[in-house]
């Protein structure tokens, strides 16, 4: 599994309307940098979360623009999701389609036939072989308020099936040995251009902020904290925890940038 960096850095960047791609750029010079992700010789795979493609809580254009133009020295970069009950991954991923070219192409997982079996929660699993390493793995999700989390909830798009609905009866065991099979998540962003008060909300408030880091159950821990989330409460970071994945007490995180308070009261005027 690839280690966590110690100490947990996470970094709270602000912007204005257009301007995500410099905020992006701030925030992993300020977690100590990618270059060691960025390179000619690993492939980048990019899972944004996005449940269901006619709402509009999920990632901006912008916010995957900047993540994609931060790895410019990858081969190839692969935005990827599954089919779920909603639709086709395939369809799902063409509202990002003004960003894919020949370097940065779309990828159902659910329609990969190169398969690796797995072990999830009992269950033999058979998982696209790009979510391997020695490919990157990025999860980027949006600043919500749930106990399910974004980041680590994210990784439930793995799953090839459609009808997901069997997973939440074990999910943070799912979450987590998916999470352990594909070697972890080499950079976790929130995309915080709006905050959204519940796992389902379509209408979010305006935030424009990134939260992003190397230690994805601590960038999980940072946004939940920053919604008033009670970090107790969330099973899934909790078990992310008791394994040792990562750390999730916000007080042993280095939080660089923005604090928390300032985040949270931006947050509390704009309701």
């Amino acid at each position: 599994m690839r280690g966590v960096i110690v100490p947990s850095k996470v970094a709270i960047t602000e912007f204005d309307d257009g301007d995500v791609q410099q905020a992006f750029q701030q925030a992993l010079k300020l977690i100590g940098g990618i270059d060691d992700l960025n390179t000619k010789k690993r492939k980048v795979v990019i899972k944004p979360g996005v449940f269901h493609h006619k709402k509009k809580n999920h990632p901006t254009l912008g916010v995957l623009n900047a993540i994609i133009n931060g790895f410019d020295r990858a081969p190839q970069i692969l935005v990827t999701e599954s089919d779920n009950y909603k639709g086709a991954g395939s369809e799902r991923l063409q509202i990002w389609r003004e960003a894919f070219t020949k370097h940065v192409v779309p990828f159902n997982l659910s329609e990969d036939t190169d398969t690796k079996q797995v072990k999830i929660a009992d269950e033999n699993i058979g998982l696209s072989h790009i979510l391997f390493k020695p490919n990157v793995f990025v999860s980027v999700h949006v600043l919500r308020k749930t106990e399910y989390g974004t980041i680590l909830k994210n990784l439930l798009g793995l799953m090839p099936e459609s009808k997901k609905a069997r997973f939440h009866k074990k999910l943070p065991n799912v979450l987590m040995d998916a999470y352990a099979a594909i070697g972890g998540i080499d950079l976790a962003v929130i995309d915080g251009t709006y905050g959204y008060k519940t796992i389902t909300s379509d209408k979010g408030v305006k935030a424009n902020i990134l939260i992003a880091g190397r230690d994805a159950v601590a960038v999980e821990a940072v946004g939940a904290t920053v919604m008033g989330v009670k970090l107790e409460k969330m099973t899934i970071l909790q078990e992310a925890i008791t394994r040792g994945t990562g750390e999730g007490n916000v007080a042993k995180i280095q939080i660089l940038g923005a604090s928390i308070e300032a985040v949270k009261g931006k947050l509390e005027q704009q309701k």
